[in-house]
């Protein structure tokens, strides 16, 4: 339809002004209409570019490339005909602190929209739940400024910390989503616990450490995780 109208004005411009002005308009008109085919074909190729931001449960830790947790979830939405890129901006060991360090030139890199898998180091090390606030905040922030939407992945600390501490902790995560209007997944590792509680066998889903998911640990958090990466791409303009 834009291309017919613009093919329109281009033909009306050229009968109804003077020979030589009227070539020129059309001239114009002509490199308005391939500059417009130029972008519309530059748009078209360019996928959503969806940056991870995380530690180990992001960056795959332990397993063969193709079976982490990005390279999964790339798999899962290309099956439902999404066209978006998953970037691996996932740190081994890193904590909420990390990442709030380096989101700014995370997000300068070129993100369409940002995933924040971070926390878990932070309660493996049993580091003060209000620090981990803070820094989410100011990932949520920078996001914001960049007019970036961002899903927001927890991660529930365990009961051998004290209920306090648990508490204190499991909360950041709606409470910020709420506050910052952030798509929200409340537990990265929520789908192998059910699983495991189903009766599902343990050595399956988990790697030896006890800590990181196997390839089938991974997809099952895919699975869990990718209607909400779908509502994502929705956000983005």
């Amino acid at each position: 339809m834009v291309l017919w109208l613009l093919s329109r004005l281009r033909r009306a411009l050229a009968r109804s002004l003077p020979y030589g002005a009227g070539v020129r308009a059309g001239k114009a008109a002509a490199a308005l209409i391939a500059l417009f085919l130029a972008l519309a074909g530059h748009a078209a190729a360019e996928p959503v570019r969806i940056v991870a931001l995380g530690d180990s449960l992001t960056q795959g830790y332990g397993l063969a490339p193709e079976d982490g947790f990005v390279p999964q979830l790339q798999a899962w939405l290309a099956a439902r005909g999404a066209e978006a890129e998953v970037i691996n901006a996932g740190v081994s060991g890193d904590t909420t602190a990390g990442g709030a360090a380096r989101v700014e030139w995370t997000l300068a890199g070129g993100a369409d929209a940002l995933i924040v898998a971070l926390g878990g180091n932070d309660m493996l090390r049993g580091l003060d739940p209000e620090n981990a606030r803070e820094n989410l905040e100011k990932i949520l922030a920078a996001a914001e400024r960049a007019a970036v939407p961002v899903l927001l992945i927890g991660i529930a600390a365990p009961v051998n910390y004290g209920p306090d501490y648990k508490d204190a902790f499991d909360a950041i995560w709606p409470e910020l989503a709420a506050r910052h209007g952030a798509l929200l997944v409340p537990d990265f590792l929520a789908p192998l616990r059910a699983a495991i509680a189903a009766g599902a066998d343990r050595a399956r889903l988990m790697q030896p450490d006890g800590i990181h998911p196997s390839a089938e640990g991974v997809r099952l958090m895919v699975e869990a995780v990718g209607p909400r990466v779908l509502e994502l791409l929705a956000r983005v303009e």
